[in-house]
Order: structure tokens, then C-alpha cells, then sequence
């Protein structure tokens, strides 16, 4: 999904409200006034509640209405995870069914396998069903997954010949990986759905057990901290940049969803002010 002309749509991420269900995102990411938002339908960590939200349920058809009323795009259903014993069209038929429905558009996908063959093939059995239902998935890499950075990304990425997948390129992570906007200018531009935009503080967390918390708890606005967001966002194609940044702040949810998007905004505007316009 490329940005129309003079607009790159923003999206809010789940994981900056958490706390919200997927009808309560959707309303919080209308009234802060984004583009677009994202919904987890199947929860990350075992921490999180489990809420009816694969199938034709309540919750499900009253996220679908709230997207109507609204009008926003749905941009990503996340999350899902391939593991050695993965069996695509078993395990995420339901889920797919799920967020066409909905509309969606992409999906987030980590990779919780270390034969990387393997998760290869199963990336690109997915990338395909989940072409019969409009959606694409995108595979992020985390240093605390069995995907530790961009590198390993792309050579599993190279390895789906003729599956529609892509890569997504989450700010922090990219950061401390140590990558850099050269990085991001080699990748082909039909690699590049999304990006996830956040910031972060200095020194880099040296364990993995600090790299996770601050990447699920403690991250930063864009703009209020050590990361190039511009450099960054100048090097991909110009795609929905969607907010992922939650952050240690007791503020509610709907303060909180406006001031992201309020420090999105500027970095957005500066990075698409200055980018080359062939680039675009």
C-alpha cells in the first residue's frame, strides 16, 4: 500500500494501548484522528488476555462496525508466529477468514524457527493463502525471535521465489540491530508494505532480557530519542508508517494514542519534506 500523493497514512499499533480491546482500539484511533489501525487478534505473550477474537464473534462484528462507522483502514492483524511444527492452512485459516472480514490488509509475522529452510517455506506457503484472502504477510525480525535482525530476514525473504511476502522493519529493532538507511535502500521496493515507527533512549540494552522489555513496555515517542526516524523512513519507499510505541506512562489510553500521533506527525512530515522525489 502506497501512500496517495502528499499523504502517507499513519497508523496506530496495538501494542501502544494495549490495554484496549480490538472495538476500543479502533474508536481510541479514530477520535485521536489516524489513518489507519491495527489489531491483535491473537495475543503475544501469555501475559495478555485472551479475547474472542478469531471468528464471527460479538467483539469481531462490533470491530467491523466501529471500522465502518469510522472509516479507517485497517492496516495489519498481528500476530503470527511460524514454529517448527507450524501447518499453515490448519493452523491459520481461521485467522485469515478472520481479518478479511475486517478488511485487512497485511500481517505481522514472527519467525520461531531456527531451521530457516523450513520457516522459508512455510513464509512462502503463507504468503500465498493469504493471497486468496487480500492480505499480505510481512515478516519482522526481533532480536529475542529465531529472526534476530534484517540480514537473516532478507536471505528467508529471497527464499519465497513467487510467494507475495515482505519484510517490516520495526524502528527499534532496526536500531539495535545497528542496521543503517543503507540497509534499508538495499532492499527491493515491493519488500516494503509498512514500517513501524518508535523511539528509544541510549545506551542499547546489552541482554535480551532488556532488548524484550523495552520493545514490549518501555519505548519512546518518535522524535524523543536517539533514533534517525528520518534517515530511516527516507530509505524505504513511502508506505503507512505505523506507531508502535508503548511507553512507561500512566497517561489514558486515548492522551497517550493522540501525543504518538502528534510526534509522528512531525517526523513524518520532516522525512517526506526532504525525500528525493523519485524516491518516493
Amino acid at each position: 500500500m502506497r501512500a496517495p500523493s502528499g499523504h502517507r497514512p499513519i497508523s496506530l499499533a496495538p501494542l501502544t494501548v494495549l490495554e484496549l480491546s480490538p472495538p476500543e482500539l479502533v474508536a481510541c484511533a479514530a477520535e485521536a484522528g489516524y489513518d489507519a489501525v491495527g489489531l491483535r487478534l491473537i495475543r503475544a505473550t501469555e501475559e495478555e488476555s485472551v479475547l474472542p477474537t478469531i471468528g464471527s464473534t460479538p467483539m469481531i462484528r462490533e470491530t467491523r462496525q466501529r471500522l465502518e462507522d469510522t472509516g479507517l483502514i485497517l492496516l495489519d492483524i498481528e500476530v503470527l508466529r511460524l514454529r517448527p511444527d507450524t501447518k499453515v492452512r490448519d493452523h491459520f485459516g481461521a485467522f485469515l477468514e478472520t481479518g478479511a472480514y475486517l478488511g485487512a490488509q497485511q500481517i505481522l509475522v514472527t519467525g520461531n524457527d531456527p531451521d530457516h529452510r523450513r520457516l522459508a517455506d512455510n513464509l512462502a506457503e503463507l504468503g500465498l493463502f493469504a493471497q486468496e484472502f487480500g492480505m499480505s504477510p510481512n515478516l519482522e525480525p526481533m532480536p529475542w525471535t529465531d529472526v534476530h535482525d534484517l540480514g537473516e530476514a532478507c536471505e528467508i525473504i529471497r527464499r519465497c521465489t513467487g510467494s507475495p511476502v515482505g519484510v517490516l522493519v520495526d524502528a527499534l529493532h532496526y536500531d539495535r540491530a545497528l542496521a543503517t538507511p543503507e540497509d534499508l535502500r538495499a532492499l527491493p521496493a515491493e519488500w516494503t508494505r509498512y514500517v513501524q515507527i518508535c523511539d528509544a533512549v541510549l545506551p542499547r540494552p546489552t541482554s535480551i532480557d532488556e532488548l524484550r522489555h523495552q520493545g514490549r513496555k518501555a519505548r519512546l515517542f518518535p522524535g524523543e530519542g536517539c533514533i534517525d526516524l528520518v534517515a530511516l523512513l527516507q530509505a524505504l519507499p513511502t508506505v503507512p508508517a505505523s506507531v508502535e510505541a508503548p511507553i512507561e506512562w500512566k497517561a489514558p489510553p486515548g492522551v497517550r494514542a493522540g501525543a504518538a500521533l502528534r510526534a509522528a506527525r512531525d517526523i513524518v512530515a520532516r522525512a517526506d519534506a526532504g525525500r528525493p522525489q523519485l524516491s518516493a
